[in-house]
């Protein structure tokens, strides 16, 4: 238990910041499930629409620390590997 007023502002915050990162995260893996779903219906029109619009929301989740940039990147270039073969 916090006991220090920095403390409790600092429980605060992260309460806050969980939250927002919580939200980012969803946000993303919910983009990434829509590629994945399009690459597996086999529609190349639909995946790379869906790549395009989870591209920047996965660089930006590697940018504010929500994963890790390598591991953004990483998803970006499986996916767009994944969406060019079909």
């Amino acid at each position: 238990m916090a006991n220090t007023s920095s403390a409790k502002k600092m429980v605060r915050k992260i309460v806050r910041r969980t939250s927002i990162n919580k939200a980012r995260r969803s946000r993303m893996r919910g983009l990434v499930r829509k590629v994945e779903e399009a690459i597996s219906s086999g529609d190349k029109g639909a995946a790379t629409e869906a790549l395009r619009a989870a591209e920047p929301v996965i660089a930006r989740a590697g940018q504010l620390g929500i994963i890790h940039h390598n591991t953004a990147s990483r998803k970006i270039s499986r996916l767009s590997k994944r969406v060019s073969a079909i």
